[in-house]
């Protein structure tokens, strides 16, 4: 489930990644710190993930630059936070997954019900 959400938030036109990246800034002093303090993922799996979203994003970077300067790495950030909250969900309340989640609400992206899956999925 984290996989494919990479994936599909990873393939998002560039307007619509700078959009879900403002939208996590607007939610991160309502909660999205200590959310994301909660969502941390193991070391290895952390190191996965990471690797995973970057691997994915660096042949846009050029392209997600020359929309927006620093983009590439907003988008890496936006990405990463709901991914993390994705894989982690059981650990987190309903409210800290929402607040986490939400910046992607409405994009062409699939967002697991907070209750489902189990770790990793």
């Amino acid at each position: 489930m984290t996989e494919r959400f990479v994936d599909a938030a990873a393939a998002l036109p560039p307007e619509v990644l700078a959009l879900a990246f403002d939208r996590q800034l607007d939610h991160w002093a309502g909660g999205g710190q200590a959310a994301s303090d909660a969502a941390g993922p193991s070391a290895s799996e952390n190191s996965a993930l990471d690797r995973r979203i970057r691997t994915t994003l660096r042949p846009r970077a050029d392209e997600l630059d020359a929309h927006l300067a620093g983009l590439h790495s907003d988008a890496l950030t936006a990405i990463s936070t709901a991914a993390r909250a994705i894989q982690t969900r059981r650990r987190l309340t309903a409210g800290q997954y929402d607040v986490l989640v939400r910046p992607f609400a409405g994009f062409a992206v699939e967002l697991p019900e907070h209750s489902a899956g189990g770790p990793g999925a």
